[in-house]
């Protein structure tokens, strides 16, 4: 033949044609925003490492909750910055600790929003690490105690979901275990499945105060060059219990999440974790691409790749324009 019969560009002529065969859409209710929530009163502060980003008092907090309802945003997660600090991560699973009174001023002011508790220790132990430190390591099965211990604080203080985030083995069985005795057996855990030691995390740390004070969290977080591992660590937290798993970071862990969409029925999470969102915004500031495009196009990629649910530091901004 002298031409091909199938032209491709056909259905990419116009907007309207492009967006009836659209193969991946976004919506607002597929976004969990991050917040950070800090001691005081009428705090906003802005995070240096995430322009548009803060640490806000539970007042602010709630205004910001207030606004991703609004939106349509699918849910919040919370990470808490407590007053102080100690060796045993007492702020985490005190009834009384910052994310336990920000989750009831929560459901007091926007209930039907959705609340999820990010579970970990590292913005409350002194040495900020996420467990407890023995000898110079972390002890996996003491720091299953806190853990347990966190979870039920939080689904007492109404969070409609529970995120462990620590990478510690067995914590999702514990967790289910210690939810189930308390009487809450209805509350579902997002596990942080496969969660890297990336080098994508460091505004984060900045934005919950949460950087080490000695060594790495290389013992604990994953490799980055194993993926066969990461898909044994999701299938394990399943066994365990887990209603929704999560692969941490988004963006250079895209294989990872069609690996695990294509071998596991269940939902699928993907953090598109602070250097991700940064590096895009720092980008943007010098005129080397155009924010709003690479915001949506990095959301698409992560659920083309097969997350349902994505955290995003853009959340908001990608609810808008949607």
């Amino acid at each position: 033949m002298a031409y091909p019969i199938h032209r491709m560009r056909r259905l990419r002529a116009t907007e309207p044609l492009r967006s009836l065969v659209r193969e991946t859409h976004l919506e607002p209710s597929q976004f969990i925003l991050p917040l950070f929530v800090c001691p005081g009163e009428g705090v906003r502060r802005e995070i240096g490492a995430m322009p548009g980003n803060f640490q806000l008092s539970i007042d602010e907090l709630v205004k910001d909750c207030a606004e991703a309802a609004s939106l349509g945003i699918g849910g919040v997660i919370l990470f808490g910055l407590p007053e102080s600090k100690d060796e045993l991560a007492s702020g985490a699973y005190a009834e009384d600790g910052i994310v336990q009174r920000a989750v009831r001023a929560i459901k007091r002011e926007v209930p039907r929003l959705l609340v999820i508790t990010d579970v970990c220790n590292c913005e409350y132990t002194s040495h900020g690490h996420c467990g407890k430190v023995v000898n110079g390591d972390v002890d996996n099965d003491a720091t299953l105690e806190w853990l347990a211990a966190s979870a039920v604080s939080h689904a007492r203080a109404g969070a409609d979901i529970v995120a462990p985030s620590d990478m510690m083995d067995g914590r999702v069985a514990a967790i289910r275990k210690a939810l189930d005795a308390a009487g809450f057996a209805k509350t579902p855990i997002l596990s942080y499945a496969a969660k890297f030691a990336s080098v994508f995390y460091g505004p984060f740390r900045e934005a919950a105060e949460s950087a080490p004070q000695f060594g790495d969290r290389r013992s604990y977080q994953m490799d980055p060059a194993n993926g066969r591992e990461a898909m044994r660590e999701i299938e394990l937290d399943i066994e365990e219990g887990a209603d929704i798993i999560m692969i941490k970071p988004a963006l250079p862990y895209l294989d990872l999440i069609r690996m695990a969409r294509d071998r596991f029925d269940v939902p699928i999470a993907a953090y598109q974790v602070s250097g991700e969102f940064s590096m895009i915004v720092a980008a943007a500031r010098n005129g080397w691409l155009d924010r709003d495009r690479a915001m949506l196009e990095s959301l698409t990629a992560i659920g083309r790749a097969g997350a349902s649910i994505i955290l995003t530091y853009f959340a908001r901004d990608a609810a808008r324009l949607l």
